[in-house]
């Protein structure tokens, strides 16, 4: 359940110096910047959910049957899906439940579970990493193969099992971030320890030890900061990647749970209405592939914006 298995390439210079030119770099790449503003707008878009739908007088629970056509077997009355001023993207079919209500709320749980569930996985591959690069031959040894079960292991049935065990008080959106968190930390872990082990044996790491430093002190003073660059990396890599982790969940019906909305979810129930209302499906299905499309492309930039080998602009 990946968008991209390739890893970034590492730098590990953050000077000043070198932080001015990568943003030099990044401004001057047109099509990072559009999709960095195109995914400020659905973020907007995702915490002003509240607002946008006071602004339309909808919300996404209360059904409109009188907007369903019951001799069609539920299609809402008009074009594109009974499409309205009252409705400005109109109205699921069977439900009659607002459309561009559940759309913005739908992206505050697709959105918000996509980034927590990187910031876990950040924080725990990170930790795991660091222990396996910086420790001993015995516990490097121990980490590095629980990090490769972590990633050969099939990610959606993990999820699917983790999901099924679970008891429903945990509230869902938690529960999947919890879910996708504990199949995708792996390439994280993998990419901190590769680093680490790389940077141990740099002079100013070796000049920390003979001044007394531990190891917990080293880690988070000398070598974290050179991770920076790598992580940012496989960070703005991950948001998509967890999008999609979201939607195919929820498209199993392991996911989010009506009435709360999610992309996912409503590209589940729009694959029983795709023929006679495809205005349903088109909707959450093109939503979902402007954002992967706007952060796989925000992600592509930060790389080369960050990589010391790109050309200067």
């Amino acid at each position: 359940m990946t968008l991209l298995d390739t890893e970034p390439v590492a730098g590990t210079d953050t000077a000043p110096s070198r932080r001015g030119g990568a943003w030099r770099r990044l401004r001057a790449d047109r099509s990072a910047l559009a999709a960095l503003v195109l995914v400020g707008l659905l973020a907007l878009a995702a915490l002003a959910a509240p607002l946008l739908t006071a602004l339309e007088g909808q919300d996404p629970t209360t059904f409109h049957s009188q907007l369903l056509d019951s001799a069609r077997g539920g299609v809402p009355h008009g074009a594109f899906g009974g499409l309205s001023g009252d409705h400005w993207l109109g109205v699921e079919p069977g439900t009659g439940r607002d459309v561009f209500a559940r759309v913005v709320y739908g992206a505050r749980v697709s959105l918000g579970v996509a980034l927590a569930a990187t910031v876990l996985e950040l924080v725990i591959g990170i930790a795991i990493g660091l222990a396996a690069g910086l420790g001993g031959p015995r516990l490097d040894a121990v980490l590095s193969r629980v990090i490769e079960i972590a990633i050969a292991f099939p990610s959606l049935l993990l999820a699917l099992a983790l999901m099924a065990i679970v008891p429903d008080s945990v509230p869902r959106p938690v529960l999947v971030a919890l879910a996708i968190t504990a199949v995708n930390w792996g390439n994280v872990a993998r990419v901190t320890r590769a680093q680490a082990m790389s940077l141990r044996s740099r002079e100013y790491v070796d000049a920390a030890r003979l001044a007394g430093l531990g190891p917990l002190p080293i880690a988070l003073r000398e070598i974290l900061p050179g991770l920076t660059t790598p992580l940012m990396v496989l960070a703005a890599l991950k948001v998509p990647n967890n999008i999609v982790n979201e939607a195919g969940l929820s498209f199993l019906g392991a996911g989010v749970r009506p009435p709360t909305p999610s992309w996912g979810q409503m590209l589940s129930t729009s694959t029983t209405w795709f023929q006679t209302d495809p205005a349903y499906v088109i909707i959450p299905g093109g939503l979902l592939l402007v954002t992967l499309l706007a952060f796989s492309l925000f992600a592509d930039g930060v790389r080369r914006a960050l990589d010391p080998r790109s050309v200067r602009v």
